[in-house]
């Protein structure tokens, strides 16, 4: 039986603690966050006597070291700018580390300060790589959905391949019922302040066996996704899988890239400089146009508090899809493979609500394969050392979702030459 320790309470934390509770193989979750109150209702809500709160604040190690003594592993759901924190913390107490996002949020050059995202492109030893390795314990970085899901996917075709020269990751989605409203406000589904970050930083592309910046906005491309989604214009954005991807895959990889869904109202604000932290001057007040910007934008709802069977029942209102396309050899021969799959694994409604009742959430596109993830490293079953999602094992990762509730169905097609 396993203790986690899980480290923050909102969007992604309700619903990871939701399927940790109702997992046989835990025993015990220290719910952990600077909000009390937040993890409370998230417990209350839950209502099961394996969770724990407490008050905690991410940004300092020795009270996540506290926390951490004696569990088997620590699930990382903040922003982030605390993964080093906590990562280090791990270590110290003996805990395996998971998170779902890694890498530098609040510079507009990746490069700029020391992290993991710096130190695979520029060829460096991974910091606590080593470390953890000696210990016997692994640090699993980016396992939700993207990165996570959509790395475990590469990973899948890649073990197909003789050799790899071609990885393409395309995400997009479509609303299945159209709004009323004529014009919109910006509304991230998720923390403004990183998916503003993620298209203001000039996104990295491996190209030619190296990693090359390109223009925000830049590669557009009408992308089809098959039916219902359809064509989705995307782009270059800024993302870990193409960096994290041609490091632990190889296989001779020389190019791969990741293209999001261009949107034209954010877009706007990032021309504009509203994605700019440099201080600008305003009737002699010194401010930030980033931090104008996030000021305004309305902040996501608690999806997970506000989740009940009776809206999981409700037509499915969108549905976005993973395509993950190689290109390579397969027996020696030219080939091309593709894998379509649901960003939450489920299409419809009614595989929705099976999820929901399994797992008690069906907010489960990020926090489902961090669970897997923290018990594929529990379980002996992943690599040791700092690793990203690419390094498990595909078929164990899929299998162990679909047990876990929440069935994977995936969409392949191969193309590869045939001769006699």
């Amino acid at each position: 039986m396993s203790r986690i320790l899980l480290i923050g309470a909102g969007a992604q934390g309700g619903p990871c603690a939701s399927i940790l509770a109702r997992d046989e193989d835990v025993s015990e979750i220290v719910l952990g966050d600077i909000n009390l109150d937040l993890a409370k209702k998230v417990s209350k809500k839950i209502g099961s006597e394996k969770i724990t709160v407490e008050k905690l604040d991410a940004s300092k190690s020795k009270e996540v070291e506290r926390l951490a003594r004696g569990v088997d592993a620590v699930i990382n759901l903040t922003l982030t700018a605390f993964d080093m924190n906590i990562m280090k913390a791990a270590l110290q107490s003996g805990a395996h580390y998971i998170d779902t996002s890694f890498g530098e949020p609040d510079l507009m050059d990746i490069r700029a300060r020391d992290n993991i995202l710096s130190q695979i492109i520029e060829k460096r030893p991974l910091v606590y790589d080593k470390e953890y390795k000696e210990a016997g314990m692994t640090a699993l970085l980016g396992c939700g959905v993207s990165p996570g899901t959509t790395n475990v996917i590469a990973r899948y075709i890649c073990d197909k391949m003789d050799r790899v020269e071609e990885i393409r990751i395309r995400y997009g989605g479509r609303a299945l019922e159209e709004s009323r409203e004529v014009v919109k406000a910006w509304t991230p589904t998720w923390s403004p302040f990183r998916a503003l970050w993620g298209y203001s930083v000039e996104p990295t592309v491996f190209e030619g066996g190296d990693y090359r910046k390109y223009p925000i906005f830049s590669g557009p491309e009408e992308y089809p996704f098959p039916d219902p989604v359809g064509p989705v214009l995307l782009s270059y954005h800024q993302h870990q899988e193409p960096i994290s991807l041609p490091h632990f895959i190889g296989k001779g990889i020389r190019y791969c890239d990741f293209k999001y869904p261009v949107d034209a109202l954010v877009g706007a604000f990032v021309k504009m400089g509203f994605g700019s932290p440099e201080p600008i001057d305003v009737n002699g007040v010194k401010v930030a146009p980033r931090d104008v910007l996030l000021k305004l934008v309305r902040h996501p709802v608690n999806s997970f508090l506000a989740e009940d069977e009776a809206g999981v029942r409700k037509p499915l209102d969108r549905l976005t899809l993973i395509v993950v396309e190689v290109k390579g050899t397969m027996s020696e021969k030219p080939a091309s493979y593709s894998v379509v799959c649901p960003n939450s694994f489920y299409r419809t409604t009614e595989e929705r609500l099976s999820v929901y009742n399994r797992l008690g959430t069906a907010i489960t596109s990020v926090a489902l394969p961090a669970v897997i993830g923290a018990k594929m490293c529990i379980n002996g079953d992943s690599d040791r050392g700092v690793i990203c999602a690419e390094c498990l094992d595909p078929e164990m990762f899929f299998k162990m979702a679909t047990e876990m509730g929440s069935q994977v169905k995936i969409n392949e097609v191969v193309t590869r030459e045939v001769s006699y």
